[in-house]
């Protein structure tokens, strides 16, 4: 049974124990994990993190580390890129979203393929 809708309107899903964030999200993990049984990709993971900013203090003012968590991520077996997906609509796009998303190509050199 799906939760109250969260502030984008999007309500919790679960699909075989695992609960998503929306129904979007829910079908996108299905698709790919088809894809995986058929070999197309490889490795696929959900909810895998990414630390932005390490944890640091400045004048005595400890700042805890800024992480990014990817919906999915997994390996294209045609070509052995590693891909980072995100599922979105235009509202969730926010303005840290978006910053996020910079700091990733700029510290891991990942580009979040946005679905």
């Amino acid at each position: 049974m799906a939760a109250p809708a969260n502030k984008y309107h999007a309500s919790k899903v679960d699909v075989n124990g695992i609960t998503f964030d929306s129904k979007k999200e829910a079908a996108r993990w299905r698709e790919l994990e088809e894809m995986e049984r058929a070999g197309e990709i490889i490795d696929l993971k959900r909810q895998v993190p990414f630390e932005l900013i390490h944890a640091f203090e400045c004048s005595g003012k400890k700042f805890r580390p800024t992480k990014y968590v990817a919906d999915f991520a997994y390996v294209s077996a045609e070509d052995g890129e590693y891909v980072v997906e995100d599922v979105k609509s235009p509202a969730t796009r926010t303005r840290l979203y978006l910053l996020k998303k910079k700091l990733m190509a700029l510290v891991h050199g990942i580009i979040i393929k946005e679905v």
